[in-house]
């Protein structure tokens, strides 16, 4: 099973960015999806996660009203609006999945994709 992640950029504050990680392999069915963050001497943090069938939904309080995760699971995949992007927003966002084969129940990682916000 590998998540492939992709989406992260440069951008301006105020401005927008759509992530997306799409989930490939053996996947008999995925759980809970979502993303994760960690900013340069920070520890890695929360910042959405996505119920297997898209409706529940949590946030990290930094990133309420501005943030939404959706996924499409005929895609195996997840995403993450981000609008009015801030500076500390800046940092590499890893997407995970909860994923069960026909031998093993548990999470995996994609490889992170790296947000700039600039001021």
């Amino acid at each position: 099973v590998q998540l492939q992640a992709s989406g992260g950029g440069l951008v301006q504050a105020g401005g927008s960015l759509r992530l997306s990680c799409a989930a490939s392999g053996s996947i008999f069915s995925i759980n809970a999806m979502g993303w994760y963050r960690q900013a340069p001497g920070k520890e890695r943090e929360l910042v959405a996660a996505i119920s297997s069938g898209g409706g529940s939904t949590n946030y990290a309080d930094s990133v309420k009203d501005r943030f939404t995760i959706s996924r499409n699971n005929a895609k195996d995949t997840v995403y993450l609006q981000m609008n009015s992007l801030k500076p500390e927003d800046t940092a590499i966002y890893y997407c995970y999945a909860e994923v069960q084969t026909a031998t093993y129940e548990g999470d995996y990682w994609g490889q992170g994709t790296l947000v700039t916000v600039s001021s």
